[in-house]
């Protein structure tokens, strides 16, 4: 098979044992079908300066690998809990504002109510070990993740065979009268006034008083000089379904208002704080990851705000690199959380409100 295709390899591996030689077995499996392959550190780098510097100079290589691609094929590992990667659906996210064919691979497509395995089950549902309710429990992964991408039970080589068979089924249709493979990306659809737009990339959007948090919340941004988005907000130009009991046909209808609203807005101000394990929520990551990729100003706040290698129990090994529990490398570049986010985003330690003032400074300056 010979292809244009460029595809961008995603995933956690680069924190296991032997990741790198993994990583190498999918881009010469990809090749081999006749596939360009671009990997985050494809490119050298030029001598880093300090932690944070290397950090950034890591996720520079993300950014231009990705936008060098035309599509990506990312591994859902559920990592240190049981949110997929955040730094993986960061790079979905980057990959979808640049209009990437995005797929992904699971070995677990089970609803997340069935393999969530910390749940205390109630009338209403089921409660996370933090005694939250456990949204979409019906879904095996976060509304971003479905919405965005093709979603195939299996490995990478199976999810590399449904993207080789969606090309030929394309390169089939071209043949059809009148058909045409042409889209357009959705574009902004708020009229911009003397205010910045800010979206509140946050996790009550899955609690039953989301309303109530959120119309505090912008009280706190509108005093601040600010308009304020949040997830539960109409966005103009989606319309809201009626629920048709079709599933996925509603979740693409809220992922749709989501990625709406990351087009329309100024600047994100995002919730990074450990949502089912050490991972943010994976809605807020790839929200984040399309913000960067459409050059939104990027904010954040984190409840636990330590440098990663005190927030993540850790030891060090006889090479000087820091692991988890599982004998995975533990990110040690002086930010609380995974490169992707802090080396592009500035992230405020603390609460909502002591991040809306930060911000408001830091953007005043």
């Amino acid at each position: 098979m010979t292809t244009d295709e460029k595809i961008y390899v995603a995933g956690p591996i680069c924190f296991f044992p032997r990741g790198g030689e993994i990583w190498q077995s999918r881009r010469r499996e990809a090749q081999y079908y006749g596939f360009t392959v671009t990997l985050p550190n494809d490119n050298k780098r030029p001598p880093a300066q300090s932690k944070e510097h290397g950090a950034y100079l890591t996720l520079k290589n993300c950014r231009d690998s990705i936008n060098l691609s035309t599509g990506i094929i990312a591994d859902l590992e559920n990592f240190r809990g049981s949110e997929p990667d955040g730094g993986t659906i960061y790079e979905i996210g980057m990959a979808y504002g640049h209009d990437c064919r995005c797929y992904a691979f699971t070995r677990d497509k089970r609803p997340m109510g069935v393999k969530y395995n910390a749940g205390t089950y109630t009338d209403g549902g089921i409660l996370d070990f933090k005694g939250r309710k456990l949204p979409h429990i019906d879904l095996p992964f976060g509304v971003c993740v479905l919405g965005a991408c093709k979603v195939i039970e299996g490995t990478f080589s199976d999810a590399l065979k449904a993207y080789m068979c969606d090309l030929e089924e394309e390169s089939k249709k071209k043949a059809m009268r009148g058909y045409s493979l042409k889209k357009e990306a959705p574009r902004q659809t708020i009229a911009r006034g003397t205010r910045p737009i800010v979206y509140v990339a946050d996790i009550f959007r899955y609690e039953e008083d989301a309303a109530e948090k959120y119309a505090e919340m912008k009280k706190v941004l509108e005093a601040h000089g600010f308009d304020a988005i949040v997830p539960t907000d109409a966005a103009p130009g989606v319309p809201v379904l009626e629920d048709t009991g079709d599933v996925l046909e509603m979740v693409y209808n809220q992922f749709d208002h989501y990625q709406q609203h990351v087009r329309n807005c100024d600047i994100i101000l995002a919730n990074l704080t450990d949502y089912e394990g050490y991972e943010p929520s994976s809605d807020v990551a790839f929200e984040c990851g399309m913000a960067d990729q459409l050059g939104k100003k990027l904010f954040a706040w984190m409840e636990d705000g330590r440098n990663m290698v005190n927030r993540i129990p850790s030891h060090e090994n006889n090479q000087g690199r820091m692991l988890d529990a599982n004998g995975y490398s533990v990110e040690n570049n002086n930010a609380p959380i995974n490169l992707m986010f802090g080396a592009s985003f500035k992230i405020f330690d603390g609460g909502f409100e002591a991040a809306v003032e930060k911000m408001a400074e830091e953007l005043k300056a």
